[in-house]
């Protein structure tokens, strides 16, 4: 399985970007679909976003459409979430997940148990 480790967290103001990367070690990491979730104090393990092992679909949480951006750079074994017009609501731990790549397509990307690898997260505070 594919290893994963998330960097660029940190505290950011509202209205704020930040950008999230996740470097996977493993040859086989252009074969995984990617996710990207959070998960607030107190609260359950969500889903944020997705992107086919070739990166030619995505698909978001209705919270983060039109904010969040996610890639992803396969000779680089790298996936991306790009955050902008951050919100206190955002303020989360991020993880990044491998889902195996037929998975995508069944749709069923949005369930954290689908996911076979998990990175240890990073926090992310949206705070003024």
């Amino acid at each position: 399985q594919v290893q994963l480790v998330e960097s660029g967290g940190g505290l950011v103001q509202p209205r704020g970007s930040l950008r999230l990367s996740c470097a996977a070690s493993g040859r086989t990491f252009s074969s995984y679909a990617m996710g990207w979730f959070r998960q607030a104090p107190e609260k359950e393990r969500e889903f944020v976003a997705a992107i086919s092992w070739t990166g030619d679909s995505t698909a978001y949480a209705d919270s983060v459409k039109g904010r969040f951006t996610i890639s992803r750079d396969n000779p680089k074994n790298t996936v991306y979430l790009q955050m902008n017009s951050l919100k206190p609501e955002d303020t989360a731990v991020y993880y990044c997940a491998a889902l195996p790549g037929g998975a995508y397509y069944s749709g069923t990307f949005y369930r954290p148990t689908e996911y076979v690898s998990w990175g240890q997260g990073t926090q992310v505070t949206v705070s003024s």
